[in-house]
């Protein structure tokens, strides 16, 4: 293990635990970081608070419990964290963002993952995928509205300064795509939900580590898989995110439609190989579930098994 890795691990792991929050520095080994928990609310208690001190999303979170209020979650109640993830199934170099998922990865070495929820564009304003790089790091940014949000708000000043009204918050980096950045916000709540105008926003506390992790020049891949497989050991977990109408449907209280990805089953198979034995029902529920928690459905089988 590499001397840079253990510093770096231990500066993250000691501001985090600082601030009670959740892990978002991880030592990658096989294809799944993380593990499922569970928090018991307690008085006073709104899930979007809960989302941020655990470091996961609003959809995240509901998405893994379907029929609790947001604002008002029953005290006792056991609501399971979503803070377990399967790896992006494409190179690990820089920073990865997965648009169903609503989470980004950066890939600080090739032992070391940060993982954290994000906003992305709304219905209208979508953020793009493909390749660019960071090309500019900005503290205290100063906002100019583009002429593309001004048609939509006149009545927005020339610019806005650095402070509490900005809302690219304290960071923001400037991507290789006119007028796309990853920031930060003056409205935490919009973190984990489709609630921008195309950039991906972060909770201030999570902005604040990865602008002091990422460089200039660093890579950005924007994909938008609606499901990984990857291996932790001998066990092959299976991540179904949400559709892109499932969200609106949670953040409404309302049941979301229910519906297959036929194409999961033969990559299933695939990634498991001849040499596992597959959960053909747990994939099912995984896929129609859609919880964005990663399932256990397939194990290798050893030697002396077969």
């Amino acid at each position: 293990m590499r001397l840079p890795f253990i510093l770096f691990f231990l500066s993250i792991c000691g501001l985090l635990l600082s601030g009670g929050r959740a892990q978002a520095a991880y030592a990658i080994e096989g294809d799944v970081v993380g593990a499922v928990a569970r928090y018991t609310v307690k008085p006073k208690d709104t899930l979007y608070k809960i989302a941020r001190q655990f470091d996961v999303g609003i959809v995240e979170l509901l998405t893994a419990n379907p029929d609790i209020d947001p604002w008002l979650p029953k005290k006792g109640t056991v609501l399971t964290l979503p803070t377990m993830h399967v790896l992006p199934a494409i190179r690990r170099e820089g920073i990865v963002i997965n648009l169903s998922e609503l989470r980004l990865f950066y890939f600080f070495d090739p032992y070391t993952v940060m993982t954290f929820p994000i906003g992305i564009g709304k219905k209208g304003w979508p953020t793009p995928t493909g390749v660019t790089t960071v090309i500019k790091k900005r503290r205290q940014p100063v906002w100019i509205p583009p002429d593309s949000i001004r048609k939509e708000n006149p009545d927005l000043p020339a610019f806005i300064p650095p402070g509490p009204d900005n809302p690219l918050g304290d960071y923001a980096m400037n991507l290789g795509w006119s007028g796309y950045l990853i920031h930060g916000t003056n409205r935490p709540y919009g973190v984990g939900r489709r609630s921008s105008h195309g950039c991906i926003r972060l909770y201030p506390e999570d902005i604040a580590l990865l602008f002091s992790a990422v460089k200039e020049g660093t890579p950005v891949t924007v994909i938008d898989a609606s499901y990984k497989l990857g291996w932790r050991h001998n066990i092959l977990f299976l991540e179904v995110m949400p559709t892109q109408r499932q969200p609106g449907a949670v953040m409404e209280n309302k049941k979301p439609e229910l519906s297959d990805i036929p194409e999961v089953y033969g990559d299933v198979k695939q990634v498991a190989g001849l040499a596992a034995y597959i959960d053909w029902q747990a994939v099912r529920d995984a896929v129609i579930r859609r919880s964005g928690v990663p399932v256990a459905i397939a194990t290798r089988i050893r030697a002396e098994q077969q």
